[in-house]
């Protein structure tokens, strides 16, 4: 009998391998399927409308996301970790809120950034503020959530931004942050543009002069449609399991009302249920609708994108537990200060 164990699939190895987003898009119909079959086509259309109502942000954000790569718009970041410490700090903060990385993708940028000497109050600037928002989540977040939560999330990132790194400086000769960086910090990436060192990288507008620029606007635009369309459809398939399945009064009793209590635990809770920065914009409007505070869903996105994964790998990848330790510190206590500015502002 011929043997054919080396040609059968390793069930493990295939695992490993799946995307996983993809395959919990599958298999949520499927289980519906199952156990509520009436759901799975209200299910699946609800997802679909969604998706296709922020249609337009994502051809816009995936356009713009491409045409700066494409460009190497991102080398003009570069300038923003040169003069003067305070002036480091303040423009690492501001264009953390702007650039298009990734949170992996932050690995190799920082690196470089070190290898110049940039202090480590700049980099910490930027490590806070660059996965909270991108031009990308600002469209997302606008077309679902509405422009004032955009622009104030935007606010926060910058001002958590500001705080973290004029924190750092003050502290820069303490315990905490002496010595802070691991000996060899280890490069991650998460799509094809990464690699590239954005502080060599030539600016060139009309980028489709050149066929490789061509080339990575193309493959850029390709990879992040996918990237956006196959987090926001899971995201959306979840929201209408919550705004089925989940009682409304649930979460209006834990995570509504007014105080400092649901906006602490909307921080406290944003990690472990964070998908990425994407994925958690149609989750919060849903956890909205249930009765969410306006406070605890500001501080849910704020804390979620700091320490979620792939975030907090980037950090953890470069630096000692101590000073990881310290960045988790001032990105909840700045998730709960901007959760209790937008609670008494909405």
């Amino acid at each position: 009998m011929t043997d054919l164990t080396g040609r059968l699939p390793n069930a493990p190895a295939l695992w490993k391998r799946a995307d996983k987003a993809w395959v919990a898009i599958v298999l949520i119909p499927l289980a519906l399927a199952l156990f509520d079959p009436a759901r799975v086509w209200p299910t699946i259309s609800f997802a679909l409308t969604a998706l296709g109502h922020t249609g337009i942000f994502i051809v816009f954000a995936v356009l713009a996301v491409a045409y700066m790569k494409a460009t190497g718009a991102e080398a003009l970041l570069a300038r923003a970790f040169e003069g003067r410490e305070v002036r480091m700090i303040v423009m690492a903060a501001l264009l953390g809120g702007l650039s298009p990385f990734c949170s992996c993708e932050v690995i190799p940028f920082i690196a470089a950034m070190l290898a110049l000497g940039a202090p480590l109050s700049a980099i910490m600037a930027f490590w806070l503020a660059s996965p909270l928002m991108d031009p990308a989540m600002f469209l997302i977040t606008a077309g679902t959530l509405g422009f004032p939560f955009a622009i104030a999330k935007t606010v926060a990132a910058v001002g958590i931004g500001l705080g973290g790194g004029f924190f750092v400086r003050a502290l820069s000769g303490s315990l905490l942050f002496a010595d802070p960086l691991k000996a060899a910090p280890k490069q991650a990436c998460c799509g094809s543009s990464c690699g590239s060192d954005p502080f060599k990288a030539e600016v060139q507008w009309r980028f489709w002069q050149e066929a490789p620029r061509r080339a990575t606007f193309r493959e850029t635009v390709i990879e992040n449609a996918l990237f956006l369309g196959k987090w926001l459809l899971l995201a959306y398939l979840i929201e209408s399991l919550m705004l089925d399945y989940v009682p409304a009064e649930l979460i209006a009793g834990v995570l509504g009302g007014d105080g400092v209590f649901p906006i602490v635990l909307g921080a406290l809770v944003g990690a472990p249920a964070y998908l990425n920065g994407y994925a958690a914009v149609p989750l919060v409007e849903a956890l909205l609708a249930q009765g969410m505070a306006d406070g605890a869903a500001m501080s849910f996105v704020i804390a979620g994108g700091v320490s979620c994964i792939p975030a907090a790998v980037a950090v953890w990848a470069l630096v000692k537990p101590r000073v990881f330790a310290a960045y988790l510190g001032i990105a909840v206590t700045g998730a709960v200060l901007a959760g209790l500015a937008w609670g008494a502002v909405a």
